[in-house]
């Protein structure tokens, strides 16, 4: 049974509290990283999630599964882990709740969001090049997954997946920044996988990635400017559906730890 500290009138359990100090203190270093290791760690984000692509297309061409694409797609997801590489995605969590508890301001947020989100594109740009040119038994899968985002009309159904794509990302990020040990990360690696590729949620950089590999290929029907009619919408809802739905009630759990004067700063990976 979870535990509790009385502060102030509200009761906040001590694994929270545990959760929302470690939190705040990855969103404090991520927002005050140098320029050179947000690019560095943005890039290296985009190539470890180019190779989850690549296991994800390996599998799903040869079995047509995506849910089995999904199981071979986390790989992705684990290397970001391991490798303490950054994915513009996980800034719907950690900053967010450090910039809440007063340890960074919005202009670092958005300093962080437009320059991991320019390095993760770059990496998967240049890994995918060299894909396409080692897999080419590849190129129809890419351009038959490419076609249906860059052909998927901007309406509700669109923007709902990219809604939801949004908020499994955050909740895989949150689900990371409550556990306690490698075992249960990797479980919530394999999660974030099944819900985004398994279920063909939106995501604006893992599918992106996808579509690099088709316009690298020539894929007939697939050319940067659909991309970017596809991507513009897909970002902006990830970002909407992964403050709505995750980070905004972690927050409004969390209050009376700031209000009560909870000067825990958590832990951080040292990036």
């Amino acid at each position: 049974m979870a535990t509790s500290k009385k502060l102030g009138d509200d009761e906040v359990e001590e694994e929270v509290e545990g959760t929302f100090d470690h939190s705040v203190g990855e969103g404090q270093e991520r927002l005050h990283r140098s320029l050179r290791v947000m690019l560095t760690t943005g890039f290296l984000g985009g190539i470890e999630i180019g190779f989850g692509v690549l296991a994800y297309l390996s599998v799903y061409e040869a079995t047509g599964s995506p849910f089995l694409g999904a199981i071979a797609f986390s790989i992705g997801f684990v290397a970001l882990y391991l490798a303490h590489s950054e994915l513009f995605t996980e800034g719907f969590f950690y900053p967010i709740m450090a910039i809440f508890a007063g340890r960074g301001s919005v202009l670092q947020l958005a300093r962080l969001w437009g320059l991991t989100l320019l390095a993760n594109l770059a990496g998967g740009w240049v890994l995918m090049w060299l894909v396409v040119w080692a897999f080419p038994k590849l190129h129809p899968t890419m351009a038959t997954k490419a076609l249906e985002f860059v052909e998927a009309p901007l309406g509700l159904e669109s923007i709902a997946l990219a809604l939801l794509g949004g908020g499994a990302i955050t909740l895989m990020t949150r689900m990371k920044a409550g556990s306690t040990s490698q075992v249960a990360t990797l479980a919530a690696s394999l999660a974030g996988a099944f819900l985004l590729i398994g279920l063909g949620l939106f995501h604006s950089i893992l599918d992106s990635v996808i579509i690099f590999g088709a316009l690298h290929s020539g894929a007939e029907g697939v050319t940067y400017g659909n991309w970017l009619a596809w991507f513009w919408y897909v970002t902006l809802a990830n970002v909407v559906g992964g403050l709505a739905l995750v980070t905004a009630p972690r927050i409004v759990r969390s209050s009376a730890l700031v209000t009560g004067g909870s000067e825990g700063t958590g832990g951080s990976r040292g990036r």
